[in-house]
């Protein structure tokens, strides 16, 4: 008996990793063989006029509160201006990552600094009427922050030909489509950028996320098959959003700064695309590009929340230097980056990759595991009833040896699934605070890899019983020279069926066709990997 239902437990695992295998993408990021190299690591910007760039604190900075107009929506902003620093100043308008959003709280530390170091900066509230999780256009986030480059060239004391532009995260995909609509615009400032499209960026800073955690292998089969797929409830068209075409009509100069410490940025190798995306060969003939990285620094180019101090210092030098500063070397330098994996295209999910669809299946097999002990409760008191009133129904129940089975197959099924879900939680919790915890990550792993164990041990005992009464049945219908199994009553045979009475028929249907539709889910996100 335990042999068997060892042998039958093995078998349902390999069937199930198999079928985890091929109903979805593997992940298996190509490792960066050919690493970046700066220069050198002093970040000291070329270029600058004799004596040096005015350093950040020359100035005192004067705030104050605008509006902005743009189509069909207003939205505010703080302008920063150097006190007493004279006329035709450069300028820069800043442009929102996807963390930010109030002029009151973003970029509060580094458009002070480079105000002080005599550029006059401005920056906006991002409009929030057409942004949303869901539904992100950046074209359209191009056109409203334009508003903002007008107002800001429209400044007494400004250059309106030296305004330029700071994108930060989210925003480095706005910035470029913003400077090929405008080629007025007199620089680009690019930090931390993703530069490849969104779905690419989030597979990378997942898979680096979880590498941080430590979390076990077979849990990184999952990137591909929630990343790839087609997010429940639509939208999230900007995923795929490509920003390199734009890149490659640059003409104007470009800072792209990166801190060493974001692991959720493709550092060296959004570098090395801006690099080749604005050469010789693009299509606008080529763009003046100055790389540098920050040793130790995150994705904000902060230390333990405090801004690098040499960042803001070589910002205000590039600006205030231009265009010395555009070509002059070196070009790449600062800190060696140290990338692990490039961020490449997600493969789709072959056949779930709607999540609408893989949603509907779930809880579709929820439903069945609920309906069904329903049913067979709702049979139970009829019967009950029926026995009150003096009208006895027919015989109704499973067979001896499948109840406390069955029940373990729904409940380990479904408790599997509700296991996984809190897993991955506790996981999502670690990786966004970039901490680690061996009993979460590891134990966790092994404890939801056991509870699905352990609903294969029930699925085959209950597979081993159903086979050993259909065994006896047929056994007992030979004895009994009948034609066929089936026409031989139970009173006759002495052996009960599987089943008895509809509802319970209908219950067990329903516990098996909703647990193995879950198993089969459970496969598909990695709990039952075999190294296959």
């Amino acid at each position: 008996m335990i042999f068997r239902t060892a042998a039958t437990t093995a078998a349902l695992a390999i069937v199930l990793a198999v079928v985890g295998a091929v109903t979805g993408p593997q992940w298996d990021p190509v490792p960066v063989t050919e690493h970046l190299r700066p220069a050198t690591p002093d970040t000291t910007i070329g270029g600058q006029p004799p004596g040096g760039a005015d350093p950040v604190g020359t100035y005192a900075v004067r705030e104050t509160d605008v509006t902005i107009r743009l189509d069909g929506a207003t939205v505010g902003g703080i302008l920063r201006e150097p006190v007493d620093a004279g006329d035709d100043l450069p300028g820069v308008v800043f442009v929102h990552g996807a963390g930010t959003g109030l002029a009151t709280e973003a970029f509060v530390d580094v458009a002070a600094d480079l105000a002080s170091a005599g550029v006059v900066t401005l920056v906006p509230d991002k409009r929030l009427d057409t942004y949303t999780t869901r539904h992100r256009d950046y074209e359209a986030m191009a056109r409203d922050y334009a508003h903002s480059v007008d107002l800001l060239r429209a400044r007494p004391g400004v250059d309106p030909d030296q305004v330029g532009l700071y994108g930060e995260s989210e925003g480095t995909w706005i910035v470029p489509v913003m400077a090929v609509d405008d080629p007025t615009i007199a620089f680009s400032v690019l930090v931390s950028a993703p530069v490849v499209p969104p779905r690419q960026q989030a597979a990378f800073a997942v898979d680096s996320y979880l590498r941080n955690t430590d979390v076990p292998h077979g849990v990184f089969r999952a990137i591909p098959r929630a990343v790839g797929m087609a997010i429940p409830g639509g939208g999230f068209e900007y995923a795929d959003f490509d920003v390199e075409p734009f890149l490659e009509r640059l003409t104007q100069p470009v800072l792209v700064v990166y801190g060493t410490a974001d692991p959720s940025m493709p550092v060296e190798q959004g570098a090395r695309q801006v690099l080749d995306a604005t050469g010789p060969s693009s299509s606008s003939g080529g763009a003046d590009v100055t790389v540098r990285f920050y040793e130790g620094a995150n994705h904000g180019i902060k230390i333990d929340d405090v801004l690098v101090p040499d960042f803001p210092r070589d910002l205000g030098a590039w600006i205030t230097s231009l265009p010395a500063s555009a070509s002059a070397l070196p070009q790449v330098a600062g800190a060696q980056p140290n990338q692990q994996y490039l961020a490449g295209p997600v493969p789709t999910p072959r056949w779930l990759g709607n999540g609408d669809l893989l949603v509907a299946i779930v809880l579709g097999a929820v439903g069945l595991l609920v309906v069904g002990p329903l049913v067979a409760l709702a049979g139970g008191l009829v019967r009950r009833l029926r026995r009150v009133a003096g009208r006895p129904s027919a015989p109704a129940g499973l067979a001896p040896g499948f109840r406390v089975p069955l029940a373990g197959l729904g409940a380990g099924a479904l408790g599997t699934t509700v296991a996984l879900v809190v897993y991955l939680v506790g996981v999502a919790r670690l990786a966004l605070d970039y901490e680690k915890d061996a009993w979460v990550v590891q134990g966790g792993w092994i404890g939801v890899r056991l509870v699905g164990l352990a609903t294969l041990v029930a699925a085959a005992l209950l597979i081993n019983r159903s086979a050993e009464v259909r065994a006896a049945r047929r056994a007992a219908a030979d004895v009994a020279d009948a034609p066929a199994a089936g026409a031989v009553e139970e009173g006759r045979a002495g052996v009960p069926r599987v089943a008895r009475g509809v509802t319970t028929r209908v219950m067990l249907w329903c516990v098996v066709a909703g647990s193995a539709t879950l198993l089969v889910i459970l496969a598909y996100w990695g709990v039952y990997q075999l190294g296959i």
